[in-house]
């Protein structure tokens, strides 16, 4: 599997050559179309959002960092003491006036997105459009993929990463378990051959991933980042059609550990708003 750069392309292209066959490409360009490309700096953000809580809290004293805290630890952060990493803000409930900024959000390229229909708005499913923020050596502790098997948007604004992805069907390698079967054990940083042999088996493909360019990661496959930069960058996900099935079966796992009642009654909301979605589309 090869990530490739592309520019200008159309949608059909994308849906042939990436979303259908399910492989990762990067956008050079598709945020061009957003008021914040070119747009959103430290220096924006201090100005703009400096009291603004992020979603981790400091283990000392307990309280959510604050966007001017965050912003200092990242100007600080080296590779040698990096940052806190992911250091996110939920900008739907936390600065929704930014969404203003990131009009249209699916860039006229992640749709159909059932996450934007008012069923799937309500409850938790996995999508939350996120603001992330690094610092040099700042790196995502550990190979995922995506909650509820949701298809990922990156769009990177300032700063630039380096991202590992791992193609579909490696998760013997990956050593990932049944009780947290959307992470892997491995450190792929420092792997540990002896605790993890199988993973020299793994194929990882790395890649950077600069400012103004979008990353789309399909669901299932698996990944990882690390900071090379202060960086900003935008996070969505993506339902539809395509992955409602694997969705579902997530929808199970992760709600039947509240019980079997609330599971039942979560997997049939979920069904009907995915049923009711598929409708809308025909």
């Amino acid at each position: 599997m090869e990530v490739q750069r592309k520019s200008n392309i159309s949608y059909q292209e994308f849906m042939e050559e990436h979303h259908n066959p399910g492989i990762p490409v990067i956008f050079t360009d598709a945020t061009k179309i957003w008021k914040a490309s070119n747009l959103l700096t430290p220096d924006w953000f201090r100005e703009h959002y400096p009291n603004k809580l992020s979603e981790v809290k400091n283990k000392d004293t307990g309280e959510f960092y604050t966007m001017t805290e965050v912003l200092d630890m990242v100007e600080q952060s080296t590779t040698e003491k990096p940052a806190p990493y992911p250091l996110t803000f939920n900008i739907t409930h936390e600065i929704p006036e930014m969404l203003d900024l990131l009009t249209p959000l699916n860039l006229n390229y992640a749709k159909p997105n059932w996450l934007e229909d008012k069923l799937f708005k309500r409850g938790y499913w996995g999508g939350v459009t996120e603001l992330f923020i690094g610092g040099p050596g700042g790196k995502f502790p550990y190979v995922h993929k995506d909650y509820y098997h949701l298809s990922a948007w990156i769009n990177q604004l300032y700063g630039e990463k380096r991202f590992t992805v791992f193609p579909r069907g490696q998760e013997e390698f990956l050593y990932v378990t049944g009780k947290n079967q959307w992470r892997s054990e491995v450190n792929i940083f420092e792997p540990d051959y002896e605790k993890h042999p199988k993973f020299k088996h793994a194929t990882p493909i790395s890649f950077t991933v600069g400012p103004g360019e979008t990353l789309y990661i399909p669901f299932g496959v698996w990944h990882s980042a690390y900071s090379l930069t202060p960086t900003i960058s935008v996070a969505f996900d993506q339902l539809n059609s395509k992955n409602f099935s694997p969705f579902m079966k997530d929808v199970w796992h992760f709600k039947k550990q509240n019980g079997k009642t609330k599971a039942l009654a979560a997997y049939a909301y979920a069904l009907m708003s995915g049923i009711r979605c598929k409708l809308k589309e025909s």
